[in-house]
């Protein structure tokens, strides 16, 4: 089994381990860095039973990788079907215009997110990796950054951009730029995708990511 069929818990078994809370077989991140939680075996209903000792009855939990299904005395949202892009050999390209990005910076990044919903972001989420943005006028109109690192990858994620300056490629920029980094550290990039968001699934394959599998991000309350 690969390290990215199970992602989340690669990261919390793994690179991101200091971010873990951990029962047993299961783990989350703490809440103000990432909602996401994780199993290491989603087949296992008694890891099933780690996460719910772990997360509380009644509470719930976000996670995401291929074929999740939870047993019997979970609540399951149904999920969002996702796909999972790896990237190629060709993907990453410096751009100069990106400028790093930090706790300094947060109420602005806290704000694009806001205006633009890329996807679960927390006050703290800017912890799990390098994040780099566009100005424009000394505002931030485009940001992307790292999210679960696995053991020889890690993932693209928060990549947005304000609607006044989508079209202008801003966001392949610095996918491109965010990858970069990951490969000059000797990793691999990858990155998700919501599967009916054709046009950002065009967008990375041409920044040279494939598709490797299906996803479904899933929400799941514990009975």
């Amino acid at each position: 089994m690969s390290v990215l069929d199970n992602p989340v818990w690669a990261a919390l078994s793994g690179p991101h381990a200091g971010h873990a809370d951990r029962y047993g077989r299961s783990a989350r991140y703490d809440p103000e860095v990432s909602p996401f939680a994780a199993v290491d075996d989603p087949a296992d209903e008694s890891a099933w039973d780690d996460l719910r000792t772990l997360i509380g009855p009644g509470n719930r939990a976000l996670l995401a990788g291929p074929g999740l299904t939870p047993p019997p005395g979970w609540v399951s949202d149904g999920g969002v079907p996702g796909v999972q892009l790896v990237g190629t050999d060709d993907a990453g390209a410096v751009d100069p215009s990106a400028e790093p990005l930090g706790e300094t910076d947060l109420p602005e990044i806290l704000d694009l997110v806001a205006r633009t919903r890329p996807g679960p972001f927390r006050k703290r989420t800017i912890e799990l990796g390098v994040y780099a943005g566009i100005r424009r006028d000394g505002v931030l109109v485009a940001m992307a950054g790292e999210r679960m690192r696995v053991p020889g990858y890690t993932e693209i994620s928060a990549v947005c951009t304000d609607p006044a300056y989508r079209g202008a490629g801003l966001a392949g920029r610095l996918v491109a730029h965010v990858a970069a980094g990951i490969r000059g550290r000797g990793e691999v990039p990858f990155l998700h995708a919501a599967a009916d968001n054709v046009g950002a699934v065009r967008l990375y394959r041409r920044l040279g990511f494939s598709p490797r599998t299906e996803v479904r991000f899933m929400s799941a309350t514990a009975a």
